[in-house]
C-alpha cells in the first residue's frame, strides 16, 4: 500500500515545509508498513491558521443557518460516498478492527444528518416584557473561531461532535488531531475542504503538543481564538482549563474515564459478561468510555468471574481486517504508558483472562491469535480480581486491554466504588430491579449511564461528556452542544416613544389585602 504524504492545511492549501519536524506513522498491526509521512506544523502555523479562521467568519456566519446547514448536508453526503476507503485507512492507521471502524465512519454520518436539520432550529424566543409596547427576544449567536483539539482513539467520530456542530452555528475552525493519526486527519479535512464551506473557515494543523499547547497561549493572547474544544488527557484538560480561564474563557473538555460497570445479585450474568466484554476489551480497552472496574456482588462475584474469563480467553484477537474483538494497541506510545499500568497489580491481586501477560508474541503466544504477533503491536487481555478502593489500579485510568474486578456487599459500597476514584463519564449497571436502576442513575457521578448495556456506545443525538476529572460539564452530541458553540444574546425593543425603565416604570395592579370572607 502507499505511503501518504500529509501536511496542514490552511485556507484550502498545504502548508510548505515542516516547522515542527516530520513524523513517520507505522501501521500498527505491520509495523514494517508506513501508512503516512507527516509535515508538522509548529506554533506559528496554528497561530497563522486561527487569524485565517478569525478572519473568515463573519462572512460564514452571514449565511443563513439553514444555508450552512446544506454545507453540513453536503459532508454527510461525502463522507457515506467515502465511508469504506475512510473507514480502512483508519484502520490501517490506528489498529480499529474494521468493523468498529465503519461504525466509527457512520457515526460521523448520523452526526451530520442530525445536525442538517439543526440549521433549521436554531431557536430564540419572544418573551413577554414587563412593559407595554415592548417585546423582548434572544438569539443564538456565533462565539467566533474555534480551536478544535482531539485524541487519536476515534479520529473521525469524535473530531465530528465537534466540527460539525461549531461550523453549522456560524462558527470557523481549526481542528488539531492527534499528531499519530494524520493521514486519517488529512482524509477527513479533504471532505469538509470539498463540502461547499468558503475558504479560510475550516482549517487543519498537524503539530505535537507542546507546539499546539503554544499556540494556543498565543493565539489566546492575541484574542484570535474564541471557543476550544479539547478531547485528551484529565491532565493536559486541566492545563488548558487553566490557560483558557485567565482568559475568561470556558472550554469544551471531554478527559479521560475510570468507567464502572456494577454487577447486582438479579443481574442477566450472560449479558453482563457480553457488556464487559466488549466494553472492557474492544479497541483494545483504548476508549475513554471503556470499562475500567467491574463492581460486582459478592453473591454472584465467582459465576461472574468464570463467564468473563472464559469469554476473554477465547475472545478472537488479532490482524483488525478479520473479525476480532480488538487487535493492535495504537501506537508504541500508548504501548509504553501501558506497560507502566500492568506494573500497578499488586500482590494481593488475582491475574486471568490469559494465559500470560504483556505484548503478545511468538515467544509470549496467545492462543488462537489471528494473524502474526511478531508483526504488530498487540497485547494479553488481562482480568485483575481484588481490586480495592485503596488500590493505585482502581484510581488509576488504564488506556488498554486491562479491567478490574471489586466485589461490594450493600448498594452503598457500590455507589463508593463506581464514584471514589473522582472521574465520571459513563457508568453502567445490570440489574431486572427499576428501583436499583433509578436509585444508580441518582446517585452515581457520570455524566452517562447505562442500565443492562456496556460503558462504551454513544449516539449522535445523546449528550456526551462527563463530570469530575472527566471534564467540566459540558456536553457534546445532540441538541446540547450548541451551548458550546452559540451564545444566547438579548434584545429588547421599546416602541411606545418614551424611555420605560425596567423594574421602575412598572404598572401595578391594586389589590384588597385587607379583604375577609364572611363567615
Amino acid at each position: 500500500m502507499t505511503t501518504r504524504t500529509v501536511r496542514s492545511l490552511v485556507a484550502g492549501k498545504p502548508v510548505e515545509g515542516a516547522p515542527g519536524g516530520t513524523l513517520t506513522i507505522p501501521n500498527p498491526a505491520h509495523l514494517d508498513e508506513i501508512v503516512a509521512e507527516a509535515a508538522l506544523g509548529d506554533a506559528g502555523t496554528l497561530l497563522a491558521a486561527c487569524r485565517t479562521a478569525k478572519a473568515a467568519q463573519p462572512e460564514w456566519a452571514r449565511v443563513p443557518a439553514p444555508v450552512r446547514g446544506r454545507a453540513i448536508q453536503h459532508l454527510g453526503r461525502l463522507v457515506e460516498e467515502n465511508k469504506e476507503t475512510l473507514s480502512r485507512l483508519l484502520t490501517r492507521e490506528i489498529g480499529k478492527p474494521i468493523k468498529e471502524s465503519r461504525g466509527e465512519v457512520q457515526e460521523v454520518i448520523d452526526t451530520c444528518n442530525f445536525f442538517l436539520g439543526e440549521g433549521r432550529r436554531l431557536y430564540g424566543q419572544t418573551v413577554p416584557s414587563e412593559m407595554p409596547d415592548k417585546q423582548l427576544f434572544t438569539f443564538r449567536t456565533p462565539v467566533g473561531a474555534c480551536l478544535i483539539v482531539t485524541a487519536g482513539n476515534f479520529p473521525v467520530a469524535v473530531p465530528s461532535w465537534y466540527l460539525v456542530p461549531a461550523l453549522l452555528c456560524g462558527n470557523a475552525v481549526v481542528w488539531k488531531p492527534a499528531e499519530y493519526t494524520p493521514a486519517t486527519a488529512e482524509a477527513f479535512a479533504q471532505l469538509f475542504l470539498h463540502a461547499g464551506l468558503p475558504e479560510g473557515t475550516f482549517n487543519l494543523v498537524l503539530a505535537d503538543g507542546p507546539q499546539t499547547f503554544a499556540g494556543l497561549e498565543a493565539g489566546l493572547e492575541e484574542q484570535v481564538i474564541d471557543k476550544v474544544g479539547f478531547t485528551g488527557s484529565t491532565e493536559v484538560g486541566r492545563r488548558i482549563g487553566e490557560l483558557c480561564g485567565r482568559h475568561l474563557q470556558s472550554p469544551c473538555l471531554e478527559l479521560g474515564g475510570k468507567n464502572p460497570l456494577v454487577v447486582m445479585p438479579d443481574a442477566d450474568l450472560d449479558l453482563a459478561v457480553e457488556g464487559a466484554l466488549f466494553s472492557g476489551f474492544g479497541t483494545a480497552g483504548q476508549r475513554c468510555t471503556s470499562l475500567g472496574t467491574a463492581i460486582v456482588h459478592g453473591e454472584v462475584h465467582d459465576d461472574f468471574l468464570a463467564l468473563f474469563e472464559a469469554a476473554v480467553r477465547t475472545a478472537p484477537i488479532g490482524t483488525p481486517t478479520r473479525d476480532v474483538l480488538y487487535g493492535p494497541m495504537i501506537s508504541k506510545r500508548f504501548c509504553d504508558r501501558f506497560e507502566g499500568w500492568l506494573g500497578l497489580i499488586r500482590p494481593h491481586h488475582r491475574v486471568s483472562g490469559s494465559s500470560r501477560t504483556g505484548r503478545i508474541t511468538s515467544a509470549n503466544p496467545r492462543e488462537g491469535f489471528a494473524g502474526d504477533p511478531d508483526a504488530g503491536l498487540y497485547y494479553h487481555p488481562a482480568i485483575v480480581d481484588g481490586v480495592t478502593i485503596e488500590d493505585d489500579l482502581y484510581r488509576t485510568e488504564t488506556f488498554g486491554p486491562i479491567v478490574g474486578v471489586a466485589t461490594f456487599d450493600t448498594f452503598d459500597e457500590a455507589i463508593s466504588l463506581a464514584n471514589g476514584h473522582g472521574y465520571g463519564l459513563s457508568s453502567s449497571i445490570y440489574t431486572r430491579d427499576p428501583l436499583h436502576a433509578f436509585r444508580f442513575r441518582e446517585r452515581v457521578s457520570a455524566g452517562m449511564v447505562s442500565i443492562n448495556n456496556s460503558t462504551s456506545g454513544a449516539e449522535a443525538h445523546l449528550p456526551f461528556g462527563g463530570n469530575g476529572r472527566s471534564g467540566n460539564g459540558s456536553r457534546q452530541s445532540g441538541m446540547w452542544v450548541l451551548d458550546q458553540f452559540t451564545r444566547w444574546q438579548a434584545m429588547n425593543w421599546d416602541y411606545s416613544g418614551r424611555l420605560q425603565k425596567a423594574q421602575m416604570d412598572v404598572a401595578d395592579l391594586k389589590a384588597d389585602p385587607g379583604f375577609r370572607l364572611e363567615p
